[in-house]
């Protein structure tokens, strides 16, 4: 199998996110463009923009050409900034397609990301926004060797300790490799000297006995845990556990959940805003004030060689059509929306637009009467995955030992799962939620108290959760999408080569705005 067969099944089977992690993996993508602020030098006089969107592409290039001496409106669908930027708090309602409205009841200080809820490290644009803008960071768990790992087929059904399979695996692998070693037959491939080297690392990576063998005893607990604990006095002497056989961990399939850490999008550092993904989103709006407008949906973009004009009406008094123009627009509505507005681009852009679709994602907060996964589990952050349809449980980096209630995500679901589940009503997305989650957490029942559940299809202002890239559609139109059309230009995760990810968003947006300036300097000077 090449890797770009490798790449295509795993794009058909778990998405373009997941796609693009194996890319990193694999040496096909690379960290970030990003490399230092934007100079974009001064706006043109008298020149204006206007900004369809004040998700973060929107924000960003507000922001930035405001900063240059541009005239800069925004128009945003929401009655708040950020786009799927977005916490949803105790007090928040959320009405989606269909009707079904739910109102938040979290406790004070409790929150749950529909959205994005995770910065990797080196997504350095939006990092730098988070600083420019004073927004706290704090650090995101993506790895707790704690938590568990679950599969319905393997173990009885019983979730196991992530350390556990983790040191089992590893362990039967560096026993296996050590006899091929031992028996010379790697004589052809590796020199006698570096056989031994070989032999005394695979010793250390999979805490084998003097004998080579991964069996239990110290060094095996140490890695997977004991059956009893070290502790003092008497009663202070460890019993070591019993490693799971190799057949067994095997064919629980497992080990599909090793790696999830090690790929380069989810390597630590980790970071989160303190209090919710959505304080981004309203550092922004803080910032540009009353250039944004709110509540205004637009229906319909037209442009001739002097400008562009957005027509829109204000959503809490429909019918009212209203307008507004601008020298040049930076449009950074989602595809499945800008889809379906009448505009007049030209057939390469408006094949573009056509040619992307948006992936299903589901997210369920659930919020329990106390933190029975810190106090009955010892689990303090970090992922569960599990085989079933929740996919995983995502426990809070934060407020660590603060008593009282907690928020777990609940499940965050892809694929054809999000599809069922996306045609449920929110309570009954919840109800399975807890259901499921319980096969892991008994504790489930008796301790929920109430919950959050969001479908992306059925969000009014995206249709969908990020744009689903095909290679094909990648290769046919993605240039044609990113390119000036007149006087307008795309921007968001859809016009970039980070898709579902806020640092494609920033990178995109800027690579707009220094084109868009470019253009508007050279005209003022012809």
């Amino acid at each position: 199998m090449t890797r770009r067969q490798l790449l295509r099944m795993i794009g058909m089977t778990a998405g373009s996110a997941t796609m693009y992690q194996a890319m990193s993996g694999l040496g096909f993508a690379a960290q970030s463009p990003y490399k230092a602020p934007i100079k974009l030098g001064q706006a043109p006089k008298g020149s204006s923009v206007l900004v369809l969107g004040a998700g973060i592409a929107g924000l960003v290039a507000a922001y930035e050409l405001r900063e240059a001496g541009y005239k800069v409106q925004v128009l945003e669908y929401n009655a708040r900034a950020g786009g799927r930027n977005w916490t949803l708090r105790g007090g928040d309602t959320y009405t989606e397609l269909g009707g079904a409205t739910q109102h938040c009841g979290f406790d004070k200080g409790l929150y749950i990301n529909p959205g994005p809820w995770r910065l990797p490290y080196h997504h350095h644009g939006i990092l730098h926004y988070c600083k420019q803008l004073g927004v706290p960071l704090e650090a995101f768990v993506q790895v707790n060797y704690n938590a568990y790992l679950h599969s319905t087929k393997g173990f009885d059904g019983k979730p196991q300790r992530f350390r556990a399979v983790k040191a089992d695996y590893q362990g039967h692998v560096a026993e296996l490799l050590a006899k091929t070693t031992q028996a010379n037959q790697l004589d052809a491939l590796v020199s006698k000297e570096d056989q031994e080297k070989l032999l005394h690392s695979l010793r250390s990576w999979g805490a084998l006995d003097k004998n080579y063998a991964y069996a239990k005893g110290e060094l095996s607990s140490n890695r997977r845990g004991y059956e009893k604990d070290p502790g003092g006095g008497l009663s202070g002497h460890p019993i070591a556990s019993e490693p799971f056989a190799l057949k067994d961990v095997l064919d629980s399939r497992l080990w599909q959940g090793l790696p999830v850490g090690d790929n380069y999008e989810m390597q630590t550092t980790l970071f989160q805003p303190v209090g919710g993904m959505g304080v981004i989103g309203q550092a922004f709006a803080r910032e540009l004030g009353p250039l944004i407008r709110y509540n205004a949906k637009v229906t319909a973009i037209q442009q001739d060689e002097r400008g562009v004009t957005a027509m829109y009406e204000d959503t809490t008094a429909p019918g009212v059509k209203h307008t507004a123009s601008a020298d040049w627009c930076v449009c950074t509505l989602p595809l499945s929306i800008l889809g379906q507005i009448p505009m007049n681009v030209g057939q390469a852009m408006a094949e573009a637009i056509a040619a992307v679709p948006y992936a299903a994602a589901v997210k369920v907060g659930l919020q329990f009467k106390r933190r029975f996964w810190e106090e009955d589990d010892q689990i303090y952050g970090g992922i569960t995955y599990t085989d079933q349809a929740i996919t995983n449980i995502s426990y809070p980096s934060t407020g660590y030992f603060s008593g009282g209630k907690g928020v777990l995500l609940g499940a965050y679901i892809w694929g054809l799962d999000a599809m069922e589940f996306t045609a449920m009503s929110p309570a009954e997305r919840i109800q399975r939620a807890l259901e499921q989650g319980s096969k892991i957490h008994p504790q489930y029942p008796k301790e929920f108290d109430n919950g959050m559940a969001v479908a992306w299809h059925r969000s009014p202002f995206t249709l969908g959760c990020f744009a689903q890239w095909s290679e094909q559609a990648r290769a046919d139109h993605y240039d044609n999408l990113c390119q000036f059309d007149g006087r307008i230009v795309l921007a968001g995760e859809h016009a970039s080569c980070l898709p579902a990810w806020q640092e494609g968003a920033v990178t995109s947006a800027l690579d707009a705005i220094g084109r868009l300036h470019r253009r508007a300097a050279a005209g003022a000077t012809a």
